[in-house]
């Protein structure tokens, strides 16, 4: 248990270091350039899901935070049992992967609104002020601010629909959970088959499980 665990502390000190730090330190659509244009810091918010998706209005915010909770409880379980079980090393890393990006930014909708002032476009927020937070328990915003928008291009007037629009890659704002949910999921998508590969009996354990 002791790897798991230590992916999900390293993956949650980062991911809430670095948005503490954004929350703190930079007002929203404000922006660093870390490594010319290809990797920059934009503050963004966002209500909802990973790369700034979101389901609309309050409710929809409560919604989703619940449905996040419920599944952050059933993959602690899952990953628990995948470890009792001495489940293949890559599904357990996998699954602490997930685990660790839905817990970060779990943690974002369930105490930022309280922990935190409001966000805006002049000034960066404070931790812990003396009028509250901005919002209620699960109702908090979810701090995005990685950039990578490496390729950058006009499509050609003749293009149909698009032509003339500007093209970006990568163009989504994401955080250090996010990237921990996608390396996860996509490695389980990956590996797969060696990830859940029945073991096959050989002669000599069928022999010593019939002995014994």
């Amino acid at each position: 248990m002791k790897r798991p665990l230590f992916i999900i502390l390293f993956i949650l000190l980062c991911d809430q270091t670095l948005k503490f730090w954004v929350k703190t330190h930079m007002y929203l659509g404000q922006e660093i350039h870390v490594l010319d244009n290809w990797f920059i810091l934009h503050f963004t918010e966002n209500n909802g899901m990973a790369f700034g998706l979101q389901l609309a209005g309050e409710s929809g915010k409560l919604f989703l935070s619940i449905v996040r909770l419920l599944a952050i409880l059933a993959l602690g379980y899952y990953l628990i049992h995948l470890v009792r079980k001495k489940a293949h090393r890559g599904l357990v890393i996998c699954i602490s992967l997930i685990f660790a990006g839905a817990t970060g930014n779990m943690i974002d909708s369930a105490f930022y609104g309280l922990l935190f002032s409001e966000s805006n476009f002049f000034h960066p927020a404070v931790f812990l002020p003396h009028s509250g937070g901005y919002s209620f328990f699960l109702l908090g915003k979810v701090v995005d601010m990685l950039y990578f928008p490496i390729v950058q291009w006009h499509w050609p007037a003749w293009v149909p629909v698009i032509g003339t629009r500007e093209f970006t890659f990568f163009r989504p704002i994401f955080n250090i959970a996010d990237s921990s949910i996608t390396v996860g999921v996509l490695a389980l998508i990956f590996f797969q088959k060696r990830f859940f590969r029945k073991k096959v009996a050989t002669p000599e354990t069928t022999m010593t499980n019939e002995s014994s």
